[in-house]
């Protein structure tokens, strides 16, 4: 799957973005709020990544577009949490926070999970210790569940408290499709 949004590229990543990928993500600040990626995170480790095989759910690179080659900025996508659920995850180089990217990204992709895969509901969680990430889940349309989990980091090399949020994909419960109509 790809998108489009007014200032970003969402795609697939491919092997040859290795080495920008590295580049972008390897920051302590970025790593430490992601269950998945771990620390330290080199070229090796997304060469890794880039090589898993697809699934059914969307696992995009966020590009910037420019004027001149779009610029590899961060990841938005699906993956199925511990539960089998669809749980939505993103991340933003440090360069790059603060500037809406991860709101637009993941706006794209609720799309997607909605009109195209036709999901009836994500999940999605944040590092208590990262209350950004909480706005942007927030803006989005997801709500708290009033749940804080234990989820294991290997950026941290430990747990790490997140605070869980739902999002209904009906039409009538998303303020996402209310403000995009």
């Amino acid at each position: 799957m790809f998108a489009r949004t007014e200032r970003l590229l969402l795609r697939p990543g491919w092997r040859e973005d290795a080495p920008a990928l590295a580049r972008a993500i390897a920051d302590e600040a970025v790593i430490r709020n992601l269950a998945r990626a771990p620390w330290p995170y080199g070229l090796e480790e997304a060469d890794a990544f880039l090589s898993q095989p697809a699934d059914d759910l969307p696992r995009l690179l966020m590009f910037q577009r420019t004027a001149g080659a779009p610029r590899l900025i961060g990841g938005v996508g699906l993956h199925r949490d511990e539960a089998g659920e669809p749980e939505l995850g993103y991340w933003v180089a440090r360069s790059f926070w603060g500037l809406g990217f991860a709101t637009e990204a993941g706006r794209a992709v609720i799309d997607m999970a909605r009109r195209s895969l036709r999901l009836p509901r994500l999940v999605a969680s944040h590092a208590l210790d990262n209350p950004a990430s909480g706005n942007v889940l927030r803006k989005l349309g997801f709500r708290p569940t009033g749940g804080v989990v234990p989820r294991h980091s290997l950026g941290r090399g430990g747990p790490m408290e997140c605070a869980e949020f739902t999002l209904d994909l009906s039409e009538e419960d998303n303020p996402c499709v209310r403000l995009a109509a």
